[in-house]
């Protein structure tokens, strides 16, 4: 069973592509819940006008990091308070 400090090691290769650091470095990720293989991660980004490519493109990596974790069965990511934050966890949530 995967852990939530295997995740964080995980996210932690996450890089925002405007100031080039993790996002765990930068304490952008809000939560984490593990249950029964089901990841959930909940994160933010620095401004909530963050331009939306970039706000996509870390909301991919990171699902498709947890997608290649070994003990992971599914995944969801939600950007918490950003102007498109409905619209993003839309797409990257469903179902491939």
């Amino acid at each position: 069973m995967v852990t939530e400090e295997e995740v964080m090691e995980e996210l932690s290769n996450v890089i925002d592509p405007e100031i080039g650091m993790s996002i765990v470095d930068m304490g952008l990720v809000d939560e984490v819940k593990i249950d029964r293989g089901k990841v959930s991660v909940n994160f933010h980004l620095t401004a909530p006008f963050c331009p939306p490519v970039f706000a996509m493109m870390i909301a991919k990596d990171i699902k498709d990091r947890l997608s290649r974790m070994a003990g992971v069965n599914s995944s969801e990511v939600k950007l918490v308070g950003h102007m498109m934050a409905d619209e993003i966890n839309e797409t990257i949530n469903k179902p491939s």
